[in-house]
Formats: C-alpha cells, structure tokens, sequence
C-alpha cells in the first residue's frame, strides 16, 4: 500500500473559522505574537498568555472540519496516510485521520513547567494560574512558543523520507523548519501544492499544482490519487 505524507498548516483550519496571526500582520486577536506566545511572554505575564490560549481552546473546540480534512481522512480507505499537521487544533483527528502528528505542539494538551515529559488532556477550555502537574509545577499549554525547540520535527523528517506520495496544503512553505521537510522527500516522490499561493518551490519536478483553499483543492486531490495510484 503507498504512504501518504500530508504536511497541512494554518489555511487548512481557517476555513473552518480559526483566525491565523499570519494573515492579519503578525497579530493574534490584537496581540502581537511575541506578547503570547514565547518563553519570554510566560515568565512576563502569565495570567496573559493563560487566558489567551483560553480563548484559543475554547474556539478550537466550537469549529467543525472541512472538505479538507474529510478528504484526507477518507484517503486513509486507499493508502496508508500520516498527516504532519503545524496546527494545534484536533480537526484532523474529528474528521478522522487516525495518524496525525502536531510539530507545534496540540492546544487541548497542558504540561509540566517542571518536566516536559508529563502531558495531560485538559478536560474543557481553560487551564488557570495555580493549576498544577503531580510534581507541584505550574501547567502550561502544550505548545511549541517561539524561540523553542521543534521535538516532534526529527520524527516528521523520517515520515517525509518514507513518503511515496508528499501532499502540502494550507501552507506557503514559509514556516520553518517545517517547510524543510519537502528537502527530504525522495526525488521521485510526487507532490501536491494545494494553497491560494503556490510557493516559488513547486518549479521543481514532480510537483502536482492546485491553486486553490484546501476544502476545494484536496478533495480533487483525493479523486486523482484513488483514480490512478490504485
């Protein structure tokens, strides 16, 4: 059975309602993302970056998945599929894709301040100042901040280099290091380019070109690899 590598981002989870800092100047909700979303903000203002990603659980758990993400996760009946997702919401796994690894981290997961290791699902929305691991340290949401390091990006590059099929979408291929994964892919691996904006990068051979949002582009996408990798 051929593997399916998908890398999908930010656009992919835009159509289904989530707001992306990229598309709005660098601000998330009116804060700029350094204000939120580093190691620096958290030792500044805690209570700050807490209820901001309050706001983002909450709003992660009120969306549904697209034509996009059902795509993907039908391709799963045809081809073995690994989705590599840098979004932090779950609408890969609601829409059904069993295999799905998050490079940034998952917004309904917190974690020890104390030891990376411990990760627990937080029941609800809102995770508070004084809520704290078994070890007596404070939680913080699971989530890669800027300035971090990327854990889950080694495991990725080994998805990539297996992949007999490479599909990108929802993503210019700006972010690093995720963009980087498209280097590991063999030369002979197929690739899909689903976005608004095809990145200078698909010149190269072997790319497949749809110039269009991902709940219109992945589910033609979905039609011609059934249709003609069976």
């Amino acid at each position: 059975m051929n593997k399916i590598v998908v890398l999908t981002g930010a656009g992919i989870s835009a159509e289904s309602g989530l707001k992306t800092f990229r598309d709005s100047g660098g601000l998330w909700e009116g804060h700029d993302v350094t204000q939120v979303a580093t190691p620096q903000a958290w030792a500044r203002d805690r209570e700050l970056v807490l209820e901001f990603y309050n706001q983002r659980r909450k709003q992660a758990l009120e969306v549904q998945p697209n034509a996009g993400h059902l795509a993907l996760a039908e391709l799963q009946e045809h081809f073995e599929v690994m989705v590599i997702t840098q979004n932090i919401d779950a609408l890969h796994e609601k829409a059904g894709s069993e295999n799905v690894l998050h490079l940034h981290g998952e917004i309904q997961k917190v974690r020890s301040t104390l030891d990376e290791n411990l990760v627990y699902e937080l029941d609800g929305w809102e995770l508070r100042d004084g809520d704290k691991c078994e070890k007596g340290s404070q939680l913080r949401p699971h989530i890669v901040w800027f300035g971090e390091a990327v854990p889950m990006m080694e495991p990725a590059i080994q998805e990539a280099q297996s992949a007999d099929i490479f599909i990108v979408a929802g993503t210019s291929l700006v972010v690093y290091p995720a963009a980087s994964l498209i280097d590991f892919l063999r030369p002979e691996t197929p690739k899909y380019i689903v976005d608004p904006s095809i990145p200078d990068i698909a010149t190269r051979n072997n790319f497949y070109l749809y110039e269009e949002t991902a709940t219109s582009g992945l589910p033609k996408v979905k039609e011609h690899l059934i249709a003609n990798h069976i």
